[in-house]
This record gives C-alpha cells, structure tokens and sequence, in this order.
C-alpha cells in the first residue's frame, strides 16, 4: 500500500472490525520509534501493550530467530528439541520455580492456568468435581477467549458471547475483606494482574499483593499472578510482585517473553501444581516450538543482566516524576503506575482520551486510550532518556492546547 488512506481504506474493507486502530500505517522500526508508510517516524510509547519491552527490531532477539530460522523451526511436540529443555530450565530457574507449560499467546496461558487450578483443586485439595471456584478481580483484563470474558467487567469484552463459563467469583480489585469473604473451601485458586493495565495502569494499595499471598496459603489457595503486561522488566522488576516482595504459586507470562518477534507464553509453577497434568490432558502444536524458544531464551538471558529491569526503574522513576507535575494543572486529574508504564486520567474538558493520542500521533507520539479519559505510556525499556524527555514535551504541548 503506497500511501496510508489506500492501507486503512483496504484493511477496514477486509478485516473483521476488532479494534479501532489511530490512523498510523507502520512500515518498519527500530528501538524506541517506528517509520510509517510515507516515511513519517513516530516515538512508540506503548510497547505492544508492553510485548516490545526490549524495542524493535532488538539485534539480539532478531539475531537469535534468524539462526533457529535455518536451523528447525517446528516439530509439534509429538517430538523433543533441542531448545526445549533449556527454554524451560532458564525460564524456570527465573522464575524460582520447577516446571513450565509453554503455549503462545496470553489468553492460552490464562485458560492454561484456569484449567490448572481447577484440576490441582480437584486431585490435590479434594474439591468435589464440578465444584471449583476461581476468585478474580472486578475490571481484569486476562483475554478474550469464552471462559476469560465470562468473568470480565468490561461489557465491550463480555456483552453478547454467553452463555458463560460458571465457576468465578468476582471481588473489587485492591480489597482484601471482600476477597477473604469470597474464599470458600471450593476455591482452588485467586487470578489477579498484580498492576491491572486495560483496567488504567491501576496499582494496588500498599500490602494488598503481601495480603493475597498470605490468605491464600492460609485457605489452601493457589496464587496465580497474571504477570503477561506487569512482568519481565516493565516496572523496574522482572515481576510486578516483586515489589512487596511477594512470590505466587503461579506465574502467567506472555507479551514480552517473545520479544515482540513471536508470540510466547507459559505457564511457570513448582511440580505439585502443574505436575497434576498427564499425557494427552492439555497441549498445544505450537506451545514451545523451537523458533520460540530460541527467542525466549535470549530474553531470559537478557533479563538476567538486570539492566533492563534497572532501566526501567531509573526511566521510570523520572517518567513519574515529570507527569506528577501535570496533576493539578487542569488537564491532568490522576497519574498511576510503576517503572516504564504510566496510566494518565485527562479531564473530559480537554478531550477524550482518544483525541489525546489522536493529536499526539499529529505531534509524532503514539500512545493508546482506555476506558474513555485514560491514556497508557509504556513506552520500550530501550527507549533513551532524551527521546522519552522529547515524548513527555509533546504530551505537555497537547494538554496545553
């Protein structure tokens, strides 16, 4: 397509109409910016909903593909490879856990956990069959498969696709006496985004994530941390609960752990959990193929120098701190998030937060609106202190105008 009207007209033609994408056709991109199909180049401060937390195009990832390219590339896994003993070692070992499911994409690795918990529920606790609950929290985001948007509250996600899956309980997110009162003992497990980022970049109170660990090991409850968006360096950690030091039963990984090259996921956990599954009883042909492997490997590696985690925190810590300056000022209501990801609420006298990353992408900047007046900053962790300066200048210009 020779130039962007021709692209979107084409697309919008013959692709089911799923998302409502800002009108930027992206041709190519490197690091921290991304060049249209007319050569304009735009600061990327979203990420990929944070699959590109290592940037575009990363020499590493992209190094790491190309060698397993010409070397095997899928053998389903009626056969072993030569990568998949050590993808689930390192990720493991990563992880401080013992096994690891790999599927593709993040909503595999949700319903991979659900159906995880509730056959641990079942052979291990002794839930009667049939009976196991899952307690999650209100405005999650974990998927859009049937079972996830069956305990979503967001009617965008759920309207319309019943019947639903039973066997969810839903609490308001960050509220420990609801979810204590919540938990029977049919529950075999509580699913929570340890930072909730569709829902705004929202972050939990202080405590909350060391309160959910500690009731869940009281009751015999899984604790399984949807870590797809917070995990893997984003906020300064390699997981979101690190940062009240907490350690869950279950990690749900996704997004980053394919480096933006391919999509990969996992479920990690020790052998008393995902031990429970036997030949034949879950799968995936392209769960931990080789390609992704070989891409996921190199992210592990990466992640283990703790540079990016540390960027992340240093970026961020500053990215806070200058946004923190708008709060008050007229246009901005609420600033939340932790490391590289920002959730900034705009008064609805400015503009949606829609126009917002509409005139941010005339000004070169593309960021993403949720839920009507919040826009998401989550930019690469790769991206330089003096580019996110330049983002965050044109953000102000925008607010000011």
């Amino acid at each position: 397509m020779s130039t962007t009207a021709d692209a979107i007209r084409s697309a919008d033609a013959h692709s089911a109409h799923t998302y409502h994408p800002l009108p930027v056709v992206v041709a190519s991109a490197e690091g921290a910016w991304m060049t249209d199909v007319e050569g304009r180049r735009y600061l990327d401060m979203l990420a990929g909903y944070s699959a590109l937390n290592f940037g575009h195009g990363n020499r590493r990832l992209i190094d790491a593909a190309k060698a397993q390219l010409e070397l095997v590339t899928l053998t389903s896994r009626a056969f072993y490879h030569d990568r998949f003993a050590d993808f689930c070692t390192e990720l493991a070992a990563l992880c401080g856990k013992e096994m690891v499911l790999p599927m593709n994409t993040g909503a595999e690795a949700v319903e991979t956990a659900v159906k995880t918990a509730r056959k641990w529920g079942y052979e291990v606790k002794g839930v009667p069959d049939g009976h196991a609950k899952i307690v999650v929290a209100a405005d999650n985001f974990h998927g859009r498969t049937t079972t996830i948007v069956s305990f979503s509250t967001d009617h965008d996600a759920r309207d319309h696709f019943g019947p639903y899956t039973p066997g969810f309980e839903i609490v308001p997110y960050g509220d420990l006496t609801a979810l204590a009162h919540a938990v029977t003992e049919n529950t075999v497990a509580v699913l929570l985004e340890p930072i909730q980022g569709e829902a705004g970049v929202l972050v939990p109170p202080a405590g909350y994530l060391r309160g959910v660990r500690e009731l869940t090991r009281e009751r015999n409850v899984l604790f399984m941390a949807d870590e797809i968006q917070s995990g893997l360096g984003r906020t300064g950690r390699t997981f979101a609960c690190e940062h009240e030091e907490v350690v869950p039963d279950v990690y749900v990984l996704g997004k980053a752990l394919g480096g933006g090259v391919v999509p990969v996921s996992a479920v990690v956990a020790d052998s008393d959990v995902l031990g429970v599954f036997r030949a034949g009883e879950h799968g995936s042909t392209f769960g931990g193929n080789p390609l992704a492997c070989a891409v996921a490997l190199e992210v592990i590696a990466m992640l283990r120098t703790g540079e990016y985690q540390q960027r992340a925190a240093e970026l961020g810590d500053h990215l806070h701190r200058e946004l923190g300056l708008l709060v008050g000022g007229g246009a901005v209501t609420a600033v939340r998030g932790r490391g590289l990801w920002a959730g900034v609420d705009i008064d609805p006298a400015h503009g949606t937060g829609r126009e917002i990353s509409e005139k941010l992408m005339e000004r070169g900047v593309l960021a993403k609106d949720t839920h009507g007046s919040t826009i998401r900053l989550a930019p690469p962790l790769v991206i330089s202190k003096e580019d996110l300066d330049w983002g965050l200048d044109q953000l102000r210009a925008v607010l000011a105008g």
